[in-house]
């Protein structure tokens, strides 16, 4: 009986939190609709320029543009955005990793890393184009350098934070290293490991953008450059929208992949 009792409160309570987050999404929803429709409303009534602020309508009526490959360019920004992202997150990982294994690599390399973190990522752009050129993978090595050390750090931390006595049971057990990692330190530093990887997606988005800015010809950032010569504001406009498209679709599908394998009580936010 008592059992009963708790399983009913229970889905009550799972009940109530889904019945919450469906609100919660309908708010957003309706919050940004309005948004822009009060853009519209404005920038009709007070005839402000196209070339000032465009009104929503406008801005999605260069979608019907050929002129702008929108398909093409946004394509190439997220492959940059994906490649140099899941790049910085393999490798991020594996370094943390080693540092985990070896105290010597964290006291000689993990400071250097710090430091070459330092350096502006859009000063080191003229140098990228003369090493690298021009092209997809230039780009590509630009969002890996964003993205890198928010993962390392974050997963360092995380592998740092498991239980020594976990540890010693496994070694005591003569488990290898790797399953020391597999079995004890991986699942330890996920909520971690995501932690450094929702902040690296936003990095991801910002380090695409750069890139084609400095060392490209194709894709949404150069695309911008390209009309901005030419004031087409609302195409301007459609780009940065499609590049936060992009940047939202890369953070839900890490939030998703985090629900689908950190347990709730154990997600850092």
């Amino acid at each position: 009986m008592v059992a009963a009792t708790e399983d009913a409160t229970i889905s009550e309570a799972a009940r109530l939190e889904r019945r919450r987050a469906n609100q919660m999404r309908i708010v957003t929803v309706v919050v940004h609709l309005a948004a822009f429709a009060l853009w519209e409303f404005l920038v009709r009534a007070l005839e402000v320029p196209r070339f000032i602020l465009p009104a929503p309508s406008e801005i999605l009526s260069t979608l019907g543009s050929g002129r702008y490959d929108w398909i093409g360019n946004s394509w190439v920004t997220g492959l940059e955005i994906v490649g140099g992202y899941l790049l910085a997150t393999v490798l991020g990982v594996a370094s943390a990793l080693l540092f985990s294994w070896s105290r010597i690599m964290l006291m000689v390399l993990f400071p250097l890393l710090v430091t070459l973190n330092m350096i502006p990522k859009v000063a080191l752009g003229p140098l990228v184009i003369v090493w690298f050129s021009y092209g997809i993978s230039t780009n590509i090595l630009i969002t890996f350098s964003l993205c890198y050390f928010p993962i390392l750090l974050t997963t360092v931390r995380g592998l740092r934070e498991v239980e020594p006595d976990l540890l010693d049971l496994v070694k005591s057990l003569r488990g290898s290293r790797w399953q020391m990692f597999a079995y004890i330190q991986l699942p330890g530093a996920l909520p971690y490991i995501f932690s450094g990887m929702k902040v690296a997606a936003i990095l991801a988005v910002a380090g695409a953008v750069v890139g084609e800015f400095i060392a490209s010809d194709r894709g949404l950032g150069y695309l911008m450059i390209q009309v901005q010569a030419a004031l087409d504001t609302p195409a301007m406009f459609m780009a940065v929208a499609l590049i936060t498209l992009i940047g939202i679709v890369l953070y839900m599908a890490v939030l998703i992949l985090e629900h689908m394998i950190v347990p709730k009580d154990a997600r850092m936010s």
